[in-house]
């Protein structure tokens, strides 16, 4: 499964994917859901997770200024917020679309 386009429009992120299906995820949804270290933590080779303390999310952590595509497998979204660390891949952006 391949996202054939994927716009921004207004609060939701629009992916139309190879299936013929088509998903609106709200961007909200979208950076609550930042796959990155810093956000859901990471794990040691013993499990422990490592994760940042938790934080407040600023007023403008919710609106998209570009989204980039990495190589043929994920987008990085730019928060403007500055917060860019996010790797999409497409499977995560399905899942997210399915639990919306």
């Amino acid at each position: 499964m391949r996202p054939l386009d994927i716009q921004h429009i207004g609060n939701e992120l629009a992916v139309k994917w190879d299936d013929g299906r088509e998903d609106f995820i709200p961007l909200e949804t979208l950076r609550r859901a930042c796959p990155c270290a810093g956000c859901k933590g990471e794990t040691d080779i013993l499990g422990n997770l490592y994760k940042n303390p938790a934080k407040p999310y600023a007023a403008n952590a919710f609106q998209l200024v570009r989204l980039k595509s990495i190589g043929g497998y994920a987008v990085a979204p730019l928060w403007a917020d500055g917060h860019d660390t996010g790797l999409y891949a497409f499977e995560y952006l399905r899942r997210l679309s399915e639990t919306k």
